[in-house]
């Protein structure tokens, strides 16, 4: 599905990324992890083309590197930011329907607004009030279910858990299963180990712009020299 070789990228002259390498197949979850500041966040960028890269970007076989970011979305690529980038002034109803890519109706692709509501109550109540009075959660939520709206193959999340109360993280990490038992790969950035280790079908860590550490949950549960290393604080 997705396809990374050799992938650099910067930030003025800073070197963010140095060389990455990572791979995702369809129906795949991926954890991406490591500490603030090692490159994460930007790998998520590179990919989505709001960071250029340099290197190969590869989607179900195609070279994406150095295309806009409208057009790797309408390729069937989502992204969920780190900040949570809702539409304050609009509804929680509105917000989804600007998730639809143009000439998309909602109910087509493998994901509809019913489907949101009926997962999530709490959107369901709040449907038609503006978004800047849902919860920290419930914005979380809408900023999924938005991405999802639009059908992608692949949808990249970045922290989806940071600032959650547990009975979020719950939800979070069930819609997550339930994304990739449609069939969607993701590649999740996430703090909190013990939820990537527990849902994720592989993992990478990074460390100082490159990955350290490629393997499945249960192999990084055995290498405590890299979690000392990399992880923990």
């Amino acid at each position: 599905m997705l396809e990374v070789r050799d992938m650099h990228a910067y930030y003025g002259k800073s070197h963010i990324l140095q060389g990455v390498n990572l791979n995702i197949a369809e129906g795949e979850i991926v954890a991406l992890l490591g500490r603030n500041g090692v490159g994460r966040s930007t790998t998520c960028k590179a990919v989505m083309g709001d960071v250029e890269p340099n290197g190969s970007v590869r989607f179900k076989g195609q070279e994406i590197a150095g295309k806009k970011a409208y057009e790797i979305a309408n390729l069937g690529i989502g992204y969920v930011p780190e900040n949570r980038d809702i539409f304050p002034g609009l509804t929680t109803r509105q917000n989804l329907i600007l998730g639809l890519k143009p000439g998309q109706k909602d109910g087509e692709g493998r994901w509809s607004m019913q489907n949101m509501f009926d997962m999530f109550e709490n959107l369901d109540n709040r449907a038609d009030v503006e978004a800047s009075v849902l919860s920290g959660g419930e914005q979380q939520m809408l900023t999924m279910c938005r991405t999802l709206m639009g059908d992608p193959d692949l949808v990249m999340i970045d922290e989806p858990t940071e600032g959650l109360s547990p009975q979020m993280v719950q939800r979070v990490a069930e819609l997550l299963q339930e994304i990739a038992g449609r069939g969607i790969s993701t590649l999740l950035v996430e703090q909190k180990l013990d939820i990537a280790l527990d849902i994720a079908n592989r993992v990478y860590v990074m460390g100082h712009g490159h990955v350290v550490f490629e393997g499945t949950p249960q192999e990084l549960k055995q290498r405590d020299d890299i979690r000392k290393e990399w992880l923990e604080v």
